[in-house]
């Protein structure tokens, strides 16, 4: 969503940097420069004056001009400002109240009100341990209510049993009630939306309100309607009371001027956002790491919490231990590609590692995309399990038939092949001796340059036993190895002028360019 206004701010922000000293003349232009960029991603224009005012009453001063690294104290002074325009701290569902916590969801029609109410309940019942009853109050649109009671079966969520004719107070009167009886933590109430602001509609919500008397009162907007979703969240302050806002649709190629303008605009801090269609794809909004992406500083404490939550350890363990021998077959490798598009695919991860967010386009035109994953997991599903652990079978016949199993060619997998090959070599080399193999040695070093000890013996430590406080740490201490700055790069690769080893020069085998493999490796003789 914030592609463009990243590569916008990344160029200012990195021209300043490239300078020894810096004039108030300086800071003017690069400001002009964020304040239009600002204004092109459909961000407030009042929102906009004041963001620049704050940056530059701090940037101006003498301590900053005068300073060794003036460049970098302004992208500090633009990124502190960032955060505080996004809200400072993460805020969650509060659920301090005596059970059963009423949650209301509010918003317009087509915002995603309903699949936002489904996603909020699985993720308090899979992460909290909490007992969730959603309720519709939708008696307008056709199949609302047994929208919610599918979504409900298809999440094991439980839902309240539709009695036609009933008003949508009743609803919510017998929805508390019934949560009360059963025993629930938390009751949802995912009322009616309209096309547009109207009186009736606020009315409803107001009596809603009364009846139920909720703890969190959310407004969900879509966030690519931009400045629109503004206006709404006002109206609907105004009118019934809000307590945050959970933005829709964050996975799209909007402009991103909602999400930046809705806290300052509102006061109303943004406690979720939708990430994707899966019900497990509601991401808790947290302003710091909202603002490094931006920024093009990654975003480590998500993409480790990302990774906590779709590796299997139990696989992750296994692998290790067949790599440890140096054993690396073909379903091995479709595992890898698997859990790289759980985590979002090349993009997804590359735009939250520090310094490669101006990656994509160059990974883009070397034909290293996630539609390549998905060919390839075809090619190796078309295989027979004999074929999968022993390729050598794979003679011309046999790679005819599954081109046409999987709807490539022969040079697709060929390339496949020679991927493969090349991988579990260096798989044979990091399960060599001494020191616990290179793998080892190598997340180690990663460990040390990154100031965490301990783990999974003396490598990376164990994602899944991580706290949030430890993430936070992870953070800060990545920031301080130089990964969280713009340009500092991951260690070993360079930084955002850099970019990846190889890209342009060594090949990631059987791709067709760039993405060598991982930093460090010896060549192969």
């Amino acid at each position: 969503m914030f592609e463009n206004l990243q590569d916008r701010l990344g160029s200012i922000l990195n021209g300043l940097t490239g300078r020894g000293a810096l004039s108030e003349a300086d800071v003017s232009a690069a400001l002009r420069e964020v304040r239009r960029a600002l204004l092109e991603a459909d961000v407030a224009l009042d929102v906009v004056r004041s963001f620049t005012d704050r940056v530059r009453e701090k940037a101006v001063g003498a301590e900053i001009l005068k300073s060794i690294k003036p460049g970098q104290m302004v992208v500090k002074i633009v990124h502190d400002e960032l955060i505080e325009m996004l809200g400072g701290e993460g805020v969650g569902i509060d659920l301090h109240a005596p059970a059963p916590v009423v949650v209301m969801m509010v918003g317009l029609q087509g915002s995603g009100k309903t699949t936002t109410t489904a996603k909020i309940a699985h993720r308090l019942s899979t992460r909290e341990k909490k007992k969730v009853l959603m309720a519709s109050l939708d008696t307008r649109r056709p199949a609302a209510q047994e929208q919610l009671r599918q979504l409900g079966a298809q999440a094991s969520i439980d839902t309240l049993p539709v009695i036609s004719g009933q008003s949508p107070t009743d609803i919510a009167a017998r929805a508390v009630q019934a949560a009360k009886l059963g025993g629930h933590d938390v009751v949802i109430l995912d009322t009616a939306g309209r096309t547009h602001i109207d009186e009736p509609l606020m009315v409803e919500m107001a009596d809603i309100k009364k009846r139920s008397n909720p703890h969190e009162i959310l407004l969900v907007a879509d966030s690519l309607t931009g400045q629109d979703a503004v206006n709404l969240a006002r109206n609907f302050d105004e009118r019934v009371g809000i307590t945050g806002l959970v933005l829709t649709r964050m996975d799209g190629d909007g402009r991103g001027g909602a999400a930046l303008s809705m806290r300052a605009v509102t006061g109303k801090p943004i406690k979720l956002i939708g990430v994707g269609e899966k019900m497990s794809e509601l991401e808790e909004f947290h302003p710091r790491r909202i603002a490094d992406r931006i920024l093009g500083m990654g975003d480590i404490v998500s993409l480790v919490e990302r990774a906590a939550e779709n590796i299997d350890a139990e696989k992750a363990a296994a692998m290790a231990a067949k790599m440890a021998k140096g054993k690396f077959d073909l379903d091995d490798l479709a595992d890898q590609l698997r859990q790289m598009q759980k985590m979002g695919g090349m993009g997804g991860i590359m735009g939250m590692m520090p310094g490669m967010a101006g990656m994509k386009d160059k990974m883009a035109a070397a034909g290293l995309d996630d539609k390549l994953f998905g060919r390839q997991i075809a090619i190796i599903q078309s295989m027979t399990k004999a074929e999968r652990a022993n390729p050598d079978l794979l003679k011309h016949s046999r790679k005819k038939r599954i081109a046409a199993g999987s709807g490539t060619d022969a040079a697709a997998i060929n390339k496949l092949l020679k991927m493969h090959r090349q991988m579990a070599d260096m798989m044979k080399m990091m399960g060599g001796k001494g020191k616990g193999g290179m793998m080892k040695q190598m997340m180690s070093g990663l460990a040390g340059k990154m100031g965490l000890g301990g783990g999974m013996g003396g490598g990376m430590p164990d994602l899944s036993n991580i706290d949030p406080r430890q993430l936070e740490a992870l953070q800060k201490q990545a920031e301080a190895a130089g990964l969280g700055k713009p340009g500092g790069g991951m260690p070993g690769l360079g930084g955002l002028s850099g970019g990846l080893p190889g890209l342009g020069g060594a090949k990631l085998p059987g791709l067709g360019g760039g993405f060598p493999g991982l930093p460090g490796l010896p060549k192969k003789k």
